[in-house]
């Protein structure tokens, strides 16, 4: 898996108008839950990533991080997966909740119930 990592402004401006329905992943390498649900993340078998992949270091990119929950109108949390579309937040799920399988089975309805 090729996760794609944010690290500017510009980068999820373009990601935002992209309109393509993609995960963005909130973590922190200084977090237990955060790294537990990254590995979970990365778990996974190429069949569920059926969408870009991006990822924000929280500690690292602390402004960047703080800029994806302004543009897409969420609030902060880390660990979290934003799904977006359009320049939306379509879903946003964090800590435990994050299991790949669970989030894999939100995009394929997403893709679905977005592309009609």
């Amino acid at each position: 898996m090729n996760w794609i990592t944010l690290t500017s402004e510009k980068e999820v401006e373009e990601l935002a108008n992209s309109g393509e329905l993609s995960l963005i992943y909130k973590h922190s390498p200084r977090c237990m839950t955060s790294l537990m649900a990254f590995r979970n993340m990365k778990s996974g078998s190429e069949a569920d990533y059926a969408v870009p992949f991006y990822i924000v270091d929280v500690i690292q990119n602390r402004d960047i991080s703080r800029f994806v929950a302004e543009k897409f109108n969420i609030r902060h949390e880390s660990p979290q997966v934003l799904i977006v579309k359009d320049g939306k937040c379509v879903f946003d799920t964090s800590h435990e909740s994050i299991v790949l399988k669970n989030i894999s089975a939100k995009i394929s309805s997403l893709d679905k119930e977005l592309s009609n």
